[in-house]
């Protein structure tokens, strides 16, 4: 299984163990870029492909989409997200989730469950609880 770790803040956490809030925003930066995507070499090498997207002459959002229109970048995939409050010890079950993965998507998000209105974002998408 292919696992995407991401810690939450109490808040965040506890909707989502819950089950209110089935997704999760994670801002399109040079490090979430090498966490969630994988680009095709032959048509870029890894510093092309980083300059293109941040070089600040267009949104990085809007690059992406076209690029994973074009085939160049896909989404990583993964088969569940494992949700921690904080950074636990393994067997601290209270304080992890372990969700199915529904995929990932380059979006607004919900400002209920965290986003800031208007901006765009990484959301990461959670099926059902796996623990």
């Amino acid at each position: 299984m292919k696992n995407l770790q991401l810690s939450l803040k109490t808040k965040w956490f506890e909707m989502t163990k819950a089950g209110i809030k089935t997704e999760d925003y994670r801002l399109i930066t040079h490090y979430w870029c090498n966490r969630l995507l994988l680009w095709d070499e032959e048509s870029l090498t890894k510093s092309q492909w980083h300059y293109r997207i941040f070089d600040g002459h267009a949104s990085p959002d809007a690059i992406i989409k076209a690029y994973i229109e074009a085939g160049i970048v896909t989404f990583k995939a993964f088969t569940q997200n494992t949700m921690t409050l904080g950074c636990p010890s393994s067997g601290d079950t209270e304080r992890i989730l372990i969700l199915g993965h529904k995929g990932i998507e380059i979006r607004t998000g919900n400002p209920e469950w965290g986003a800031e209105p208007g901006k765009i974002y990484f959301v990461i998408k959670h099926g059902n609880k796996l623990n």
